[in-house]
């Protein structure tokens, strides 16, 4: 089946005094129609940057962009508006990312405006029925940001990421900046939405309690590039990366009977500009060897299971031989 989306070798560079800095490097990823792919990492790994590449927020260095099969790497500015169209995002800071001046009927009138596609009689009813599909309020109409809570202003990207009916929406840490009990009822909302649109996420977090809750694969990226790839129970299941294992470590426990031993990342964090060759993770693993120091790749270690790591690639071969020495 065609991916809705799918990145081969992306790569974003951004250039410093020192030399370039690798924000997204060699990343292939594809994105199933109606399913969320959710993208976790420390802070600074490159998991908005590689969003927004996604959705040309931001022109990548190399690599390529499919959608529903076509090369949108490089589009025409008239192309580029009907991309919009089909790809969107949910920014992270809802007040930041609202106009301050702008009601919310003139929020979610703008896009609609743009596109050329409703007749003036049409934009208030569309307008509407946006705001019933997000859950905000009529009597909202004409409120601005700050006279809103947090929740009701990430409804209102929410609803202004929907206008245009787009069917691949990066969701930028849509959640981080409201409280607990709000990012339950936004996680719902986006959930519900998915069912009822069919439209596939890919979902940028650091929160692996999250991403568990509302996504159906996970990739994980660090400095850059992608460390462990495979569906959301799987990689719970059966953890390979030693950096996944670590951010695994750090979900807070309510069993008081049985802790947690939490993984201590010690050692330098590796520089992303200019990066030798080999494991960008190994000055903080555990179990790093010479062979770290060599180029990387991630290799399939079981079914739709990918990992990028030297270690575990021993391990799995030396599991195989044993399995096909008992079988002979």
């Amino acid at each position: 089946m065609e991916p809705l989306v799918e990145i081969k070798g992306l790569k974003k560079y951004f250039r410093t005094p020192r030399g370039p800095l690798h924000a997204v490097d060699d990343v292939s990823m594809r994105f199933e129609a109606g399913k969320t792919m959710g993208v976790v990492g420390e802070s600074g790994c490159g998991k908005s940057t590689l969003g927004r590449t996604i959705i040309h927020l931001q022109e990548p260095t190399g690599g390529k962009i499919f959608y529903e099969g076509e090369d949108v790497t490089r589009v025409t500015p008239k192309k580029l508006v009907e991309l919009r169209q089909k790809m969107q995002i949910i920014f992270q800071d809802p007040y930041a990312s609202l106009n301050p001046r702008m009601t919310v009927e003139e929020t979610i009138k703008e896009p609609l405006a743009l596109s050329g596609r409703y007749q003036r009689s049409e934009i208030d009813a569309q307008i509407t029925k946006i705001m019933d599909l997000v859950g905000i309020a009529r009597r909202m109409r004409m409120s601005y940001p700050h006279e809103m809570d947090g929740g009701r202003r990430q409804r209102v990207g929410v609803g202004r990421a929907l206008a245009m009916e787009p069917k691949f929406i990066v969701c930028d840490e849509p959640v981080s900046a409201l409280d607990v009990s709000i990012q339950a009822q936004v996680l719902n909302l986006l959930m519900d939405l998915q069912d009822e649109l069919g439209m596939s996420y890919m979902f940028v977090t650091h929160d692996m309690s999250v991403v568990r809750h509302i996504s159906h694969d996970i990739s994980v990226m660090y400095l850059g590039q992608l460390v462990e790839t495979s569906e959301s129970e799987e990689l719970f299941l059966h953890t390979y990366h030693p950096y996944t294992k670590a951010l695994l470590s750090a979900i807070p426990s309510t069993d008081i009977h049985n802790q947690k031993n939490r993984i201590m990342l010690k050692g330098e964090i590796s520089s992303p500009v200019n990066p030798k060759p080999g494991c960008r993770f190994a000055p903080r693993c555990l179990y790093a060897t010479e062979k770290c120091l060599e180029p990387q790749t991630l290799v399939e270690v079981a079914p739709k299971h990918y990992v990028s790591c030297c270690r575990v690639y021993e391990l799995n071969e030396d599991l195989k031989r044993g399995q096909d020495g008992a079988e002979q």
